[in-house]
């Protein structure tokens, strides 16, 4: 329950922080800034996979001795970490300046001086790099402790102290590059929180215990999913930059990725520590009760995400055109790329509750060619698409990717780890399916044109209400028994 509410906490700072930010950077810097920004974010994000799977590695490894309450172990898995995240900050600031030198040879701006460009590159790449030598060694043992509130409300409050620096020092006029340096502060701020309660709570810990480095043998396997995650987050991004060189472009996916960004957050919020919970299930070995409660997992994640995506689809469009109706440089209007970026986040979310139970069993290298094979479609399918098609390429390639990943963790997970059924699993992802075709098909033919976010959040109460009612009816019909487990279950928490 703290890690939920924190979460929730967490991801309301995002999406609000996740809207001013973008739009304060197409007012007073415009979209070739914007665009420059999220292009650069997104080759710094490729250059975090030199953590080669540490986290989730160090998270998995510390499961056991923290449930024995090894104090011992536990010391020698984080003092290993710590070993292992210094290296790796080192090796990412040699990147980055290697970065700053290539980027501004390849992508020109007329904003922006080769210099200015190398500097702003090294302004956005800081911000990882003190965190690898200052923070990634906390975050993996207060995870894998189910302590992640702590995580979310210094994430939180980090993101509101640099939202409000940003606002600021844009209003004065500041030069984006030297508002980036100032807004490594709230890096600082946070790592002081993390470091004040880990020393606090888990004053047992000896930081020099001779490093279990053995015990993070997991790291590499850990690697591939990782390698999964940033193509297919950030191939897009890379691809646009590349192919097309138009940065005004990147703004527009950027954009429209914001509103998917925050709706994953808020999905997000729903298996918040859930990953942990399931892994000390797992170790464990507590069969009947891993699979009763992943039932009831999946049941309840495609349920809320069916209401969620419903909003999608019925309302993205109507919210660009608002948050876009004043910047007149580039073309923020195009329904076929919101339909496909709200299909894509979709499918993705079909496959959220397994892919999370690969990482609760610590299962990297028994998936990792499953992993290397979604990538290599969304490669594939991106650069034939992306010359052709643009925005709608990358796009239909990362929905390609995505429905093979869906069809393989489908039969992978129940055989492998929850010993479920699969059929029990496209069933439920089946009714997500007919849920959200069933709650968007009337907005086809009825038309949603607010002027405002007021009247838009109007429509979204409205279009919530009939998307909840049309989502809680199909489950209702086709799975009463556990539905009326999971509305069980929960009164059991609150009474708690």
């Amino acid at each position: 329950m703290y890690n939920s509410l924190s979460a929730a906490m967490l991801q309301l700072v995002n999406m609000i922080v996740g809207f001013i930010t973008p739009k304060v950077m197409l007012v007073y810097y415009g979209s070739a800034i914007n665009g420059l920004v999220s292009s650069i974010l997104q080759f710094l994000t490729y250059f975090n996979l030199v953590e080669a799977g540490l986290s989730a590695a160090a998270v998995y490894a510390l499961y056991k001795p923290l449930a024995d309450e090894n104090h011992k172990e536990i010391s020698a898995v984080v003092s290993a970490a710590r070993k292992f995240y210094n290296q790796i900050g080192i090796i990412f600031v040699l990147l980055t300046v290697a970065l700053a030198i290539a980027y501004p040879a390849y992508i020109k701006s007329e904003e922006l001086s080769f210099l200015e460009m190398s500097l702003l590159i090294v302004a956005l790449g800081s911000n990882t790099s003190l965190q690898f030598f200052t923070l990634s060694k906390y975050s993996p043992l207060l995870t894998a402790d189910q302590r992640n509130y702590v995580v979310s409300i210094s994430n939180a409050l980090t993101q509101i102290l640099r939202t409000v620096m940003i606002v600021v020092f844009a209003i004065m006029g500041m030069n984006i590059v030297w508002l980036k340096f100032c807004t490594l502060l709230s890096v600082v701020v946070r790592f002081l929180i993390l470091r004040t309660y880990t020393r606090r709570k888990y004053d047992f810990i000896n930081y020099k215990e001779e490093p279990n480095v053995r015990a993070l043998d997991k790291r590499w396997d850990a690697l591939y999913l990782q390698i999964l995650g940033a193509i297919q987050n950030g191939a897009p991004v890379v691809l646009l930059t590349i192919l097309t060189k138009d940065l005004k472009l990147v703004s527009v996916y950027a954009i429209f990725n914001m509103v998917l960004v925050g709706i994953n957050g808020v999905l997000g919020i729903f298996n918040n520590g859930l990953a942990a919970s399931f892994g000390e299930v797992l170790a464990k070995k507590q069969t009947d009760v891993l699979k009763q409660a992943y039932k009831e997992f999946e049941f309840s994640y495609y349920l809320i995400a069916s209401v969620i995506y419903s909003l999608v689809f019925a309302l993205i469009m109507p919210f660009i055109r608002i948050y876009t109706q004043n910047i007149v440089d580039t073309n923020y209007d195009m329904p076929l790329v919101g339909f496909l970026f709200a299909l894509s986040g979709l499918v993705a979310n079909l496959k959220t509750p397994q892919g999370m139970m690969v990482i609760s069993a610590g299962m990297y290298k028994e998936t990792r060619w499953r992993s290397t094979l979604q990538g290599i479609i969304l490669l594939i399918f991106g650069i034939v698409l992306t010359p052709v098609m643009r925005i709608s390429g990358v796009l239909i390639a990362s929905i390609l990717s995505h429905l093979y990943r869906v069809v393989d963790l489908v039969i992978f997970v129940p055989k492998k780890i929850t010993g479920t059924k699969v059929a029990g699993s496209v069933f439920r992802m089946a009714k997500m399916l007919l849920c959200v075709a069933l709650a968007v098909l009337p907005f086809e033919f009825i038309q949603i044109t607010p002027q405002n976010f007021v009247e838009w959040a109007v429509d979204a109460v409205f279009v919530g209400v009939y998307a909840l009612i049309v989502v809680l009816t199909v489950n209702f019909i086709f799975d009463a028994k556990t539905m009326i487990k999971v509305v069980s279950r929960i009164k059991r928490l609150v009474k708690r």
